[in-house]
């Protein structure tokens, strides 16, 4: 029987609306949900090509047993980054901060205030390479929430208020200074690859945004080495395996350092 999504625009919660999992869009009603039943809330964030947003659909939102846990002890809610970035990046934010990396699918637990104290991107069906399966995380956030609920409101709360400073520190911010500018291009010399072009080793992903800020460094003090860095990467991912040569655009990321092998999934077209 189809849930809530049923009646949404966006194709990727529409993927959903089958789910047994008893998902409720992103809107008011849900959070009141929540706390009319004294339950936390679950917070699944994904994309439509996102390749391991499907992987954890089809292991645990497909099955009745996991979707059974979710409904009983949880109000779950799913959200399209596409279709709210604002919530994507909020979250995406504590998300960063608390385990010094991001992705998708996201997983937040919150209170019915909205503020998260437990945060996850893809968890597995059965625990593998020091990763709790998702039964366990369910498990163990029931349980502090059932047994420490003062204490996972006091995490929640100091969360939302680190969150609300670095949104002040964002807006009220002074433009970087030409020293710091140098100094994040001696950070990305360090790390550029030579040999591969692009920075670090494997994975390696496509970095739009250090490509724009070089391009940007050359055009404002002629930095030479700042535009062969740009050029070089840029090259060596046209001529990769992440770039389609049929159809156009870059596959999200190459799984090894010489951009050969791709992961299938397009961002960029």
């Amino acid at each position: 029987m189809p849930n809530r999504l049923a009646q949404a625009t966006s194709p990727y919660l529409l993927q959903h609306a089958d789910n047994p999992v008893d998902w409720w869009p992103w809107e008011p009603a849900a959070f009141e949900e929540a706390r009319r039943r004294g339950v936390p809330v679950f917070l699944s964030v994904g994309y439509s090509a996102c390749h391991w947003c499907h992987v954890m659909a089809h292991e645990s939102f497909e099955d009745d047993g996991t979707a059974a846990y979710l409904n009983e002890h949880f109000v779950s809610v799913k959200v399209d980054r596409e279709e709210r970035p604002d919530v994507d990046a909020v979250y995406m934010e504590a998300v960063q901060a608390a385990t010094g990396q991001g992705g998708w699918p996201m997983s937040v637990f919150m209170t019915p205030d909205g503020e998260p104290f437990y945060f996850g991107t893809y968890f597995p069906p059965e625990a593998r390479h020091g990763m709790p399966s998702f039964r366990q995380v369910l498990e163990g956030v029931r349980q502090a929430w059932g047994e420490r609920r003062d204490e996972v409101a006091e995490v929640a709360g100091k969360i939302a208020r680190d969150l609300a400073e670095r949104e002040i520190s964002y807006d009220g911010g002074d433009a970087p200074s030409e020293q710091e500018l140098a100094q994040a291009l001696l950070g990305l010399t360090r790390e550029y690859d030579a040999q591969r072009g692009g920075f670090g080793g494997a994975p390696k992903f496509p970095p739009s945004m250090v490509v724009e800020f070089l391009l940007r460094h050359h055009a404002r003090t002629g930095s030479e080495g700042a535009l062969q860095m740009a050029a070089d990467t840029c090259e060596r991912m046209a001529r990769g395996g992440v770039y389609d040569q049929l159809g156009g655009g870059f596959a999200r990321y190459s799984v090894d350092r010489d951009w050969v092998v791709p992961h299938f999934e397009k961002i960029a077209f």
